[in-house]
């Protein structure tokens, strides 16, 4: 395979990137021996230092693993790879297209929304309860200033998921948030239906405040689908 050299410039993150992204696309299949070191940093024009560099952080991401012997095979991302591999894909629109990732990570934002809420509902102590409703108060009070209501509502869902108790909904939650693909960078826009139900918040924090779970997880249901919703309807054929 024929690769592009480089510039002086981070060159590690630029030799990582192409390899990266040759095994997202199967350029190199499962179990395929990716080029020795020495052959790569001739292919890319640059010091065996960045390749190793680069290597290192493909393992990381669980998409090859250093044989015995030496030898770096190519994983399958499909089953070793986890969400720090789509937050790194933001950056290669034509492996997997970036509006497609949003989507997934708003589908995954619900999933892990609805159930957060229901378990709150069930688990919050009562300073928990009532930080909901006071940040549920702030976050209407911002309305209509979409760029606003987007910064608060992610506070908001902070303390939802941190009352429901779940370690691992919390951290990918965080991830969700943060870095290249964050939910929070999702243009204010495309989140309006959401944003706008201040209804539907006080509807939430007041099901989360009275432990009716259920309720809870309808809620929060209703609320974080209204994006998902809107953007099929407007890609939808007329």
């Amino acid at each position: 395979m024929a690769f592009v050299p480089v510039t002086r410039a981070s060159v590690s993150d630029l030799v990582f990137g192409q390899l990266r992204d040759a095994i997202v696309r199967g350029d190199y299949q499962p179990d395929d021996t990716l080029p020795g070191e020495r052959e790569l940093a001739a292919a890319f024009e640059v010091n065996r230092h960045a390749v190793r560099e680069a290597l290192r952080r493909l393992q990381q991401l669980g998409l090859v693993r250093v044989s015995q012997g030496g030898a770096t095979r190519v994983l399958d991302w499909r089953v070793h790879a986890g969400l720090d591999l789509a937050l790194s894909l933001v950056q290669s629109d034509d492996v997997l297209p970036v509006g497609t990732l949003v989507r997934d990570m708003m589908d995954m934002r619900a999933c892990i929304g609805v159930d957060a809420a229901r378990l709150c509902a069930r688990r919050a102590d009562q300073a928990t309860r009532d930080t909901v409703v006071r940040a549920t108060e702030e976050y209407v009070a911002l309305a209509p200033d979409l760029p606003a209501m987007g910064a608060a509502t992610i506070e908001l869902w902070r303390h939802i998921l941190r009352g429901c108790g779940n370690i691992a909904y919390l951290l990918a939650f965080n991830s969700l948030v943060a870095g290249a693909l964050a939910v929070g960078e999702v243009p204010p826009q495309r989140r309006a239906a959401e944003l706008l139900d201040v209804a539907g918040h006080r509807r939430l924090a007041a099901a989360i405040a009275e432990g009716r779970a259920d309720d809870a997880a309808e809620q929060a249901r209703i609320l974080l689908t209204a994006p998902l919703t809107a953007t099929t309807r407007k890609d939808s054929p007329a």
